[in-house]
């Protein structure tokens, strides 16, 4: 799977998915630093197959209807790398069910106020 790990998540998540046999780059190696979602996602669908975000917002702001690049959004109430961390292995299991178009959240609940 060829995986875009956002600028805001971990890059110790891109550490651990490519020992897991995934291609993995991040928005900053990719140069789309400080590009907002709807634009970051049109660019990403022609190189990528997922991308992989902690901006637990996006399935609100974005909808995947007709793309061909899928979401994971790792859902956590801390984004301390200590517990994220915890998260990583469900990720790579959702990069193993995932399919085009289709948004999955990993993590924890959280609840919105």
């Amino acid at each position: 799977m060829r995986v875009l790990v956002d600028e805001c998540a971990p890059k110790a998540l891109k550490s651990f998915l490519s020992k897991k046999g995934h291609t993995c780059r991040t928005v900053q190696e990719a140069g789309w630093s400080g590009i907002q979602n709807g634009e970051l996602l049109a660019l990403a669908e022609n190189e990528f197959d997922v991308l992989l975000t902690i901006d637990t917002n996006i399935p609100y702001q974005q909808t995947l209807r007709d793309r061909k690049i899928a979401i994971v959004v790792l859902r956590s109430a801390s984004n301390r790398l200590e517990v994220l961390r915890n998260y990583f292995p469900a990720c790579a299991q959702a990069l193993e069910e995932i399919q085009p178009g289709q948004l999955l959240e990993v993590g924890e609940e959280i609840s919105r106020s």
